[in-house]
């Protein structure tokens, strides 16, 4: 009897006994466990070092290892993202936002629909009105009661210069020679045009602009002959090259022309300066600047095929768009081979446009761009907003901005480079898009094939008349178009200039939603529109802001 209990003590301490070694042997297990799984993450951690560290190296006991310098030569060599802005992914944002623009157009075409108005959105719209608002003043011009006429002195000689460049480098070039034929008290010769080797346009003066008019209206101020009299080529073997030529410094001061070409002119009665472009100062006597403003805004006057044509061209622009009370939206586009081969910006064409834009900059300027030291950064110019806007850009900037696929567009520009690919889009989101080949017939222009500032000059005279201008890139042409639209305009006509460092920025972002890329738009329209009207400061040229040189208050002040 004593016996059971002792045998169920030994039993309950032996299993006891069990337990406590079951419960050891488990600990160890997870133990081993723990172990192992803290050697893989070692192990892990050890590989990925290895490889961000390019193999490691070797200490000096002989084993691989990785540096922390390592680590850091590793991290400087990795390429780096591009800053915001330098890379073309606009053809990227329109294929995510076309289902959007397309749907906003849908909404405002039920919302016209449902108004009582049979006006359309885009008549109503702020956004069209020709004039900004002002203080109430109106400008007007008044250019020739500025200048006085009177009997001219008798004249100290010839002066005879080389316009280069297109249509407005040209029309500057005319501008200037008229300011310092008249500083020199010289008669001018009716300018050479020279054979540039970008626009190669062989025109002459009389095939694009109104000769007789341009001498008679000048008649009272600068005298001006068709050609130089053969008494004074005789003298030069009838070569105008012989004529000494002054060459002068680009914005050369009237005293530079006074003091250094006059004695010049007065001592062989004939002189010549080549190139003249760019070659009298912004700031000058206020006689000067007003005769400036009388050849640019009275005495040019196109040649007569130009000007027929112009002006049918934009009776057709308002009575396709008399829907929209004959106001039409012109943009100069430049997006043409060689303005996008001297920008040196890259698009979205590859190994093809990088071969081609090769080509075009080797054809038109010859080494120019490997010359040593020259260093060429797509990504800085894009950043920096000079690249031109691809139609594309425009389009999706202007659908933006407010203006829908109700918008009567005419698009100002020479050939556009792969315009198959690039106008494309841009007549998708603006299908009553016009250009000179769609308002013209094709033997109407025929005339002035081969002839690119024949054909500028009818982009000019339809641009001049629209309700909104917009400029997509600098150059003459919307600089002188800005200030004429000013002159006609009372001082204050529609222009969007966007600042295109901040337009690139909302081109750059894949996942831009519509609503914040309109925002964008907006903001960016609405600073073009604060620097609208504008005043002529030293510096700037008079043919981009004629106010107050060339115009006048109404009352006359």
């Amino acid at each position: 009897m004593s016996v059971a209990p002792s045998a169920r003590g030994g039993c309950g301490a032996a299993k006891a006994a069990r337990r406590h070694q079951a419960g050891r042997a488990g600990g160890g297990r997870r133990r081993a466990a723990v172990v192992l799984l803290l050697l893989a993450l070692a192990y892990a951690a050890g590989l990925l070092m290895f490889v961000l560290g390019g193999g490691g190296s070797v200490d000096g006991g002989g084993h691989a290892g990785v540096t922390v310098a390592s680590l850091r030569r590793r991290r400087a060599l990795a390429p780096s993202p591009p800053p915001p802005g330098s890379v073309y992914r606009s053809h990227i944002v329109f294929k995510r936002l076309w289902p959007d623009i397309r749907d906003d157009a849908a909404s405002a075409s039920t919302a016209t629909s449902a108004s009582v108005s049979t006006s359309s959105p885009w008549r109503r719209s702020m956004l069209m009105t020709s004039r900004y608002p002002n203080s109430g003043e109106l400008w007007m011009p008044c250019v020739k009661r500025r200048l006085i006429p009177s009997d001219l002195p008798t004249s100290n000689g010839y002066l005879i210069v080389e316009a280069n460049g297109g249509l407005n480098q040209q029309r500057l070039s005319i501008c200037d020679a008229v300011a310092v034929a008249s500083l020199l008290n010289a008669t001018l010769v009716i300018p050479i045009f020279h054979l540039n080797s970008v626009w190669r346009d062989p025109s002459k003066f009389s095939d694009i602009f109104d000769e007789d008019r341009f001498i008679g209206t000048l008649r009272q101020h600068v005298r001006v002959v068709k050609e130089l009299p053969k008494d004074v080529l005789l003298r030069f073997n009838h070569n105008i090259s012989s004529i000494p030529n002054m060459r002068t410094k680009a914005y050369s001061s009237p005293d530079h022309y006074v003091q250094k070409v006059l004695p010049k002119l007065m001592e062989l009665g004939v002189v010549r300066i080549a190139p003249f472009s760019n070659r009298l100062a912004q700031s000058v006597p206020s006689n000067v600047q007003a005769l400036r403003c009388l050849v640019n805004y009275e005495a040019l006057r196109f040649a007569e095929p130009i000007r027929v044509l112009a002006d049918d061209m934009v009776v057709r622009m308002m009575k396709r768009s008399s829907l929209a009370g004959g106001k039409y939206v012109s943009v100069h586009l430049r997006f043409e081979e060689d303005m996008v081969a001297f920008s040196c910006c890259t698009y979205d064409g590859g190994r093809k446009e990088k071969i081609e834009m090769e080509n075009a900059r080797e054809r038109s300027w010859r080494g120019k761009f490997h010359r040593p030291g020259r260093v060429i950064n797509p990504e800085a110019n894009r950043r920096d907003g000079k690249c031109p806007l691809t139609p594309l850009e425009v389009g999706m900037m202007l659908r933006g901005m407010g203006f829908d696929n109700t918008t009567f567009l005419y698009v100002a520009s020479g050939k556009i480079y792969n315009a198959a690919k690039y106008m494309a889009p841009l007549g998708q989101m603006f299908p009553l898009l016009q250009t000179k080949d769609t308002l013209a017939l094709s033997e109407e222009l025929a005339k002035f094939e081969g002839y690119s500032s024949r054909l500028a000059a009818l982009d000019y005279t339809i641009c001049v008349q629209s309700e909104v201008f917009v400029t997509t890139q600098g150059g003459n042409f919307p600089h002188f178009l800005m200030g004429h639209r000013r002159y006609l305009l009372g001082g204050n006509a529609k222009t969007i200039k966007p600042d295109k460092r901040k337009l690139v920025l909302s081109f750059d972002d894949p996942n831009i939603r519509w609503s914040r890329f309109k925002h964008h738009m907006l903001e960016i329209l609405h600073h073009s529109d604060i620097r609208g009207i504008a005043f002529r400061k030293p510096n700037d040229s008079i043919y981009t802001f004629p106010m107050p040189d060339c115009m006048c208050q109404q009352d006359g002040i």
